[in-house]
């Protein structure tokens, strides 16, 4: 099992039956090929419609059919499809149990940063700062670093997103949950030390009585 698919196998168990669900671009949308079986999910995408299905099989691809990063998707039974501002209106409302997203760099104060400079070849924004202040729960889905640099820090350097919205944050290397008094982190990948997590972490980590370790 590669990194991706570990940390998106973990964050499939925290959704309940129920819950209605968006996931971010890229890393996040693994999350729904991990769903356990008898949970019923309604998947939510910016871009406009609810009950999001599978990925099309190869050939049956339909370009008008896509999520918000223009990826190829499925409607189950039931789906419905609405406007931006519709859309928009279920995010703001408070409507989101869930939302899973990736990240640039998350700090002990639940910030998150997940665009870059503008004027940079990068992606912009998006929906990210509606989603993080609209869900009930924010789950961050990422690698612990990049290019070996640490992404879970003191103070995010880059331009925020959000401040102090972040409820959990899943990497390879453990589980963690932001609290007022700091990243406590309650998961373990048994494949590291506590000392592999902390030397790549900026953020100081309190460690949870209970530690255990993170289902792979």
């Amino acid at each position: 099992m590669n990194v991706k698919e570990i940390i998106a196998k973990r964050v499939a168990r925290e959704l309940k039956d129920g819950d209605v669900v968006n996931l971010g671009i890229g890393l996040p949308t693994m999350v729904a090929n991990y769903i356990p079986e008898g949970v019923d999910i309604t998947f939510q995408s910016e871009n406009g419609f609810v009950g999001l299905g599978p990925a099309p099989e190869e050939g049956e691809e339909d370009m008008d059919l896509v999520n918000a990063g223009g990826q190829p998707v499925t409607a189950l039974t039931g789906a419905a499809f609405f406007d931006s501002a519709m859309s928009f209106s279920i995010i703001r409302g408070g409507h989101v149990d869930v939302t899973v997203l990736g990240a640039l760099q998350v700090d002990e104060k639940g910030n998150l940063a997940n665009w870059m400079v503008p004027g940079k070849m990068v992606p912009g924004m998006g929906g990210a700062m509606d989603l993080v202040v609209g869900a009930k729960k924010v789950i961050i889905a990422m690698t612990h670093t990049a290019k070996g640099k640490a992404k879970i820090l003191k103070d995010c350097t880059l331009p925020l997103t959000a401040e102090g919205q972040v409820n959990m944050i899943v990497t390879e290397m453990g589980v963690m949950e932001v609290t007022d008094k700091g990243i406590v982190l309650t998961e373990i990948n048994p494949e590291f030390t506590l000392e592999d997590v902390k030397k790549v972490t900026e953020a100081e980590l309190i460690i949870a009585d209970d530690l255990k370790k993170m289902e792979i």
